[in-house]
């Protein structure tokens, strides 16, 4: 099967780790028909676009989930060694990370690519495909370029 460029904001970052943006009804089996074993989910489920009953639909579908609910304008390093847990408990299984947009996602895996080997300039431009937040306009952008600070 081939990624399913439908689903929003889509990125491949290797062969075990993808991400996106929002998910909606369907998604969870096509992630489950791509192999995918653990989704971890960044966004808040008070989010409008935030798919209703996430949880039960892997859990239906098979797929192990993780939700670290991070508030766009506050992320800090207890969100990250949550997800730095999440990412080791997969061992080595194909993992699915989102959000709304895949900015929390794309700045996530850029610290994570990082702490992991990932040279800055790789891990920079796999984080710029989604979002640049050190350039961003957004009001939280400050928060962000000192997340991926460390």
């Amino acid at each position: 099967m081939t990624d399913p460029e439908q689903i929003a904001c889509w990125q491949r970052i290797d062969a075990r780790v993808t991400t996106s943006g929002k998910l909606v009804d369907g998604d969870p089996e096509q992630l489950a028909a791509l192999g995918v074993r653990r989704v971890i989910n960044l966004a808040l489920t008070s989010h409008p676009e935030a798919l209703p009953d996430e949880a039960g639909r892997f859990a239906r579908a098979g797929i192990d989930y993780v939700h670290i609910p991070v508030p766009f304008d506050a992320p800090d390093d207890s969100h990250f060694a949550a997800f730095t847990a999440a990412m080791a408990e997969a061992d080595g299984a194909p993992v699915h990370v989102h959000c709304i947009l895949n900015w929390r996602v794309s700045a996530f895996v850029y610290r994570w690519n990082r702490a992991h080997g990932m040279a800055e300039a790789d891990a920079r431009a796999l984080m710029r495909q989604q979002w640049e937040p050190e350039t961003s306009e957004n009001k939280d952008a400050p928060a962000w370029a000192r997340f991926i600070a460390g």
